[in-house]
């Protein structure tokens, strides 16, 4: 199968997938004074989403259940079609409870803002966010756009309209 939106072609199952053409070019900019902060990468060979990490100009303590926005100093223009999606870092959350809100989150090809963080602590006891530290991860996807065929009624499955829970997990 191949998207050119992507630039990607992928392999049979049994050898996985690899990109085999250019990756995507996507426009970054740093907020005055955080030149000293890596730009996004991936960590390891196969890792599908870039760190993000804590701009914050003093540390910020999270007591319990509490959050705050946490600035990463980045500045995207995605091409139309595209969005990053922010993500908890999966460390993060088993040790300390650390998490995001509105996950995931969406930024939008024609947001030109900072990434700014919504960072929740819900862990049990006190959670300090130093500058550099890893924080989330951003996942680039392509975008489907819908378009809405109203039918008088839907077609038939096995499930139907059976909800939460319905398939037997507790």
């Amino acid at each position: 199968m191949h998207d050119a939106r992507v630039g990607a072609c992928f392999r049979g199952a049994h050898q996985g997938y690899r990109v085999v053409s250019e990756p995507l070019t996507v426009a970054i900019t740093r907020e005055p004074g955080c030149e000293d902060l890596p730009l996004p990468a991936y960590e390891t060979e196969h890792a599908a989403g870039m760190d993000l990490r804590a701009a914050v100009r003093e540390p910020v303590t999270l007591a319990p259940y509490e959050r705050a926005a946490v600035p990463t100093g980045l500045r995207i223009a995605l091409p139309p079609g595209m969005e990053a999606q922010i993500r908890p870092r999966s460390g993060l959350a088993l040790r300390h409870g650390i998490t995001m809100l509105n996950t995931p989150g969406t930024i939008d090809a024609d947001y030109r803002g900072e990434i700014t963080l919504i960072v929740i602590n819900l862990g049990q006891e006190s959670y300090t966010i130093q500058r550099g530290d890893r924080v989330a991860q951003m996942i680039i996807a392509p975008v489907t756009r819908v378009e809405w065929r109203q039918v008088a009624a839907l077609d038939t499955t096995e499930r139907g309209d059976g909800g939460f829970g319905h398939t037997g997990l507790k």
